[in-house]
């Protein structure tokens, strides 16, 4: 992961530890959904943001989260190399095969990066 797109994953990061510690799940989700989308084709940013949403499951009491989540992380480590679906968010409530748009400040972020994404 170049240091562009290491930098803004760590920032969403940041941001929805914050929000998590002070009990705003839904925005500390977002977050991670955000920074699923800058990571999800690097094994350990990957993994991490599928732990961040398994976790907020738990805290959330959303079993269907967090189930769902267990096979998104053992994915994480099998798949993150070889296929991602570009713009993903990766909660339980999008198919983890779909690719979906790429928020405009995120693309910016991707171009900035070298990363081509479409």
């Amino acid at each position: 992961m170049n240091k562009i797109l290491k930098n803004a994953f760590k920032k969403e990061i940041i941001y929805a530890n914050d929000f998590y510690k002070i009990g705003c799940y839904e925005l500390a989700f977002t977050y991670i959904e955000r920074a699923h989308i800058l990571g999800q084709s690097y094994v350990i940013p990957h993994f991490i943001t599928h732990w961040w949403m398994f976790k907020i499951g738990l805290k959330t009491k959303n079993a269907k989260e967090v189930l769902g989540q267990i096979p998104r992380m053992i994915a994480a480590f099998l798949v993150s190399k070889i296929w991602v679906p570009i713009g993903n968010t990766g909660g339980v409530n999008v198919s983890p095969f779909k690719p979906m748009p790429v928020p405009q400040d995120l693309k910016k972020i991707f171009e900035k990066a070298g990363k081509k994404i479409d």
